[in-house]
């Protein structure tokens, strides 16, 4: 089959590899898309996009240099898709390009940026930021990776990125590093964020949470994004009722704070958010059963039962 004239090949169509196409399939872009669940994939070929149902199809449907775009699960997967008996690397020829756009670990990166360099394949680390609304209208891409390699898919970059929201910020694994840092950082904001809208919830007043959040998005110190979504969850359930405290994710937090405490940097509000997210998902601690079994024995401090929701505190003991 003769190659079509499309710059892109686009792997792993979850809900921001989906999007994602979606942004360059309005800008008028050609797209070759594959996913392992092939449903995904004829779902955009509905769409505008040009279907294969294994990575060899992807590849010879573009033309080279090609430049082919990984939007999947972090870890042992990159790897598969990568390097697999079905993978890229088997395929792809010198001077081709692969974008790992998820969030891998740095140094894993570093070496598949190593390995591909004997087949003279380049590899970039992009880490992408601004979750499905970004993916849709435009992202924040920290990349790394040798410059040529970036120049040539730069335009890329361009059509995925928001307006001066993208920028190669050193060798290979410094984008996923830069990435890491990024989301360790939104651990400290989500955390801080949710503690201060608890203590408007429990507080003495019948506040509008909504109508706070959207409030301090104008103008406050602490006007964010993330304020802005905040009120646009108050506003579908004013005080979240309908969902569970357990936070997941956790891997790029993980990594920073070890990454962190290697290099001799505290990480004490990044390393407590991320406790508490492992915390929320635990609905009866055994810690806290041995801190409240504890209180009981040195002090005969009231324990509460099994099941039973303890009351308010008047004070704090």
């Amino acid at each position: 089959m003769q190659p079509i004239n499309t710059g892109y090949g686009f792997i792993g169509l979850g809900h921001m590899g989906m999007n994602a196409v979606r942004n360059l399939l309005a800008q008028g872009q050609r797209v070759v898309v594959y996913n392992r669940t092939h449903a995904k994939t004829d779902q955009m070929v509905r769409e505008g996009a040009v279907g294969a149902h294994t990575i060899e199809e992807l590849v010879s449907l573009l033309s080279r240099p090609r430049i082919v775009w990984l939007m999947v699960a972090a870890g042992p997967a990159v790897d598969d898709v990568i390097f697999g008996d079905d993978g890229l690397a088997r395929y792809l020829a010198p001077g081709d390009v692969i974008i790992d756009g998820g969030n891998s670990f740095y140094r894993d990166s570093m070496r598949r940026a190593e390995r591909l360099k004997e087949q003279r394949i380049h590899f970039l680390d992009a880490g992408s930021s601004g979750g499905l609304e970004g993916a849709r209208q435009g992202m924040c891409i920290m990349v790394g990776g040798e410059r040529a390699a970036f120049e040539l898919a730069e335009p890329l970059f361009h059509l995925l990125a928001t307006e001066n929201g993208y920028a190669h910020v050193g060798p290979s694994g410094a984008g996923h590093f830069v990435k890491m840092a990024h989301n360790a950082i939104e651990y400290g904001m989500l955390e801080a964020i949710g503690e201060g809208f608890e203590l408007l919830e429990a507080g003495p007043f019948d506040l509008d949470l909504q109508q706070i959040a959207e409030l301090w998005d104008h103008g406050s110190v602490i006007r964010s994004w993330l304020i802005e979504l905040a009120a646009h969850a108050f506003g579908r359930d004013p005080h979240l009722r309908s969902i569970a405290g357990s936070v997941g994710g956790g891997a790029t937090g993980l990594w920073a704070i070890q990454e962190g405490w290697q290099a001799g940097v505290p990480m004490l509000a990044i390393a407590a958010s991320f406790a508490l997210r492992l915390r929320s998902r635990q609905p009866d601690s055994f810690a806290a059963k041995v801190v409240s079994a504890l209180r009981y024995e040195f002090g005969g401090h009231e324990v509460v039962p099994s099941g039973e929701a303890p009351e308010e505190p008047a004070c704090p003991a």
